[in-house]
């Protein structure tokens, strides 16, 4: 073989060492296994609460494979009585990690969205976005009242301002109240009323009615006098 022949040969084998290397370099990196549909499920601990107080929300997601992922965010979203527009309460970094001191401050709607989480190796799930059934929280009025006697006085929270209380009257402790008066509050929800001092046991119940905000509320109220000092 000549040298020129030689060479040849030589810069051939080269170039298609070369190519071949090159070929190995332009390879795609390994897609996800896959994509995998979530269910979110959200309930509170109560569905009715007085106002200031908090509810725990239990969370779980879980995947189309029975597995939770482990990946990926979970919002509280949370939509006033009063308003049309969800706003978001807080994130938790975890997917299944619940929501805990949650207080609304009024009716409230709630629903948690999972955000999903896509797969940044071959060996891992992607997870798709799913939200929870949205479920209310009624927030009840609250009342102040002493612990006895025949004035009774308090004040009534949050925003009950120059508004109603209606006050009935039963000499049973469990049905059979009429109406007796209706009173209403100052500007800052005061109120106070002195009961009539009836011969033997009455029972009266105070009644803040329900608005679009706020879930109503009452208590009773029990009142004695002897035959004898009633005269």
């Amino acid at each position: 073989m000549s040298t020129r022949l030689a060479a040849r040969t030589c810069v051939a084998g080269l170039a298609a060492g070369l190519l071949g290397v090159t070929s190995l370099g332009t390879t795609p990196a390994a897609a996800a296994r896959d994509t995998l549909a979530t269910t979110t499920v959200a309930e509170p601990e109560s569905q009715t609460i007085d106002f200031g107080e908090t509810i725990d929300v239990t969370l779980e997601v879980d995947g189309e494979n029975g597995f939770s992922p482990t990946e990926g965010t979970s919002t509280l979203w949370a939509r006033e009585a009063t308003s049309s527009r969800w706003k978001a309460v807080t994130t938790n970094t975890s997917a299944s990690l619940d929501f805990f001191d949650v207080r609304p401050w009024m009716t409230t709607t709630y629903k948690v969205v999972y955000s999903g989480h896509e797969a940044a190796t071959s060996s891992d799930d992607s997870y798709e976005p799913s939200e929870s059934a949205p479920f209310t929280v009624e927030v009840a009025r609250t009342i102040t009242r002493p612990t006895g006697g025949f004035k009774v006085s308090g004040r009534v929270r949050p925003r009950y301002g120059e508004r109603p209380i209606v006050v009935r009257v039963s000499s049973e402790e469990r049905g059979g109240f009429t109406r007796f008066t209706r009173i209403r509050t100052d500007r800052r929800g005061r109120y106070s009323l002195v009961l009539p001092r009836r011969s033997g046991v009455w029972y009266w119940s105070f009644v803040v009615k329900a608005d679009r905000a706020y879930a109503g509320t009452r208590f009773k109220w029990r009142t004695w006098v002897s035959p004898e000092r009633a005269r």
